[in-house]
């Protein structure tokens, strides 16, 4: 798998220093990265049509499974936003052979070759995986971006772009056209995806509700890779011991685009190191370094306070502060009563008085950059800023196992 790899890994080292997001959280920091099958690339969830599972993605950025990683998903359930009562694991690990062991809370495992058809069922049918190589669904215009952060970063080396008392940057109206043309094009021509034909390593849950909500309908998504853990001498090998931390993920692009966005590349790798490894009672210790880098965001339109829960009555720092710990706590919220799934972040802007029929999470067909960004410049969810609305592939979000073959 590695050196069919190679060519391109060479390929994405080569661009320029603090390379932003390749997919929502691939190319991360060089410890993740030393094994692209610890290395989450992506996260998904949402409910099924007809309101009986919770469906799940983890992308890894290797093309296999290891046998001394697990794969988790942590589901938080609580009655509201913002305030769950209870956790249940659902995860997996594999033997040398590629064969998958996977549990369901402790209410059902499952045993096989899961990359075989439509995968595995557990022994009392309470859950579904397979675990297999998929085409990956993220998408997104990375040269562009990096196009358009370079010239931010540039007129700000060069003293041409004053920051605030809030750290908003003054850019100038050239520079403001400069970023929004870049960040349109692909070096200078129509807008590509760069991950067109990107395959990935994808373990996919589709579990009971029931399995999933003790706590409450309203659940709280997160995804991590750890370091396997041998089960001591009579112990029940499932559900998994917690094993050391490695990568974990929530929302789209929060740990690779608010964390040293501009920075040099070893104090970016410093950050997200940490946060790769904190727990979530240390997750909020991150919001700072979030809002240096929402104002950041927030300069991209040349309108100082328009982000999106941004305070534009406060001259200082703590403008950015409410959005800025809420992405701190990296979980992707699903509302389990709803059974529509086409709004990213639905949950959490519902909890800000937005308008909602919808049960948020994460969709593999969803332009999650365009929401994200949008929302980050000027408040709205609807601008596609960098050029790219879709992926090369058609993906299901109601036949298992939902991403497309590569």
């Amino acid at each position: 798998m590695h050196a069919r790899k190679l060519p391109l890994v060479a390929a994405l080292v080569a661009l320029p220093l603090s390379t932003p997001a390749i997919a929502a959280d691939h190319l991360d920091t060089p410890t993740v990265t030393a094994d692209p099958a610890a290395d989450i690339g992506d996260l998904y969830a949402w409910t099924s049509p007809d309101g009986r599972r919770l469906n799940l993605v983890m992308d890894v950025v290797g093309r296999r499974f290891s046998d001394q990683v697990q794969y988790v998903f942590h589901v938080d359930s609580g009655a509201a936003y913002g305030d769950t009562t209870s956790a249940t694991t659902v995860g997996c690990r594999f033997d040398a052979a590629g064969l998958a062991q996977c549990w369901a809370g402790r209410q059902d495992r499952a045993q096989g070759d899961a990359g075989a058809g439509d995968g595995i069922e557990g022994r009392d049918h309470r859950f579904r995986v397979f675990a297999g190589l998929r085409d990956d669904p993220y998408f997104n215009n990375v040269r562009g971006t990096r196009a358009a952060l370079d010239a931010a970063g540039a007129a700000i080396t060069r003293g041409a772009a004053p920051a605030d008392a809030t750290g908003f940057h003054r850019f100038d109206k050239d520079t403001l056209a400069a970023i929004r043309e870049k960040w349109r094009h692909t070096r200078d021509g129509p807008p590509a995806n760069f991950l067109a034909g990107w395959k990935t390593g994808a373990l996919v849950v589709s579990v009971d509700l029931d399995v999933v909500t003790a706590g409450g309908p309203m659940l709280a998504v997160w995804g991590t890779t750890e370091k396997r853990r041998l089960a001591s001498a009579g112990d029940d090998p499932l559900p998994a011991l917690p094993g050391a931390p490695i990568d974990r993920m929530g929302r789209a692009l929060t740990g690779n685009a608010l964390l040293g966005t501009l920075a040099e590349e070893d104090i970016a790798d410093q950050l997200k190191e940490a946060y790769n490894r904190a727990d979530p009672p240390g997750w909020s210790a991150f919001a700072t370094e979030i809002a240096r880098n929402l104002a950041l965001y927030d300069s991209f339109d040349g309108i100082a306070g328009n982000q999106w829960l941004a305070d534009a009555s406060v001259a200082t720092p703590a403008r950015y502060q409410r959005l800025a710990r809420l992405l701190a706590d990296d979980r992707l919220w699903v509302d389990s009563r709803r059974t529509t799934c086409r709004e990213y972040l639905a949950v959490e802007r519902a909890a800000f008085g937005a308008p909602n029929a919808d049960c948020g999470g994460r969709t593999p067909n969803e332009n999650v950059n365009a929401v994200f960004r949008s929302l980050l410049i000027r408040g709205t969810a609807d601008t596609v800023d960098d050029g790219v609305d879709r992926d090369d592939h058609e993906h299901s979000t109601t036949a298992f196992p939902f991403l497309a073959a590569p």
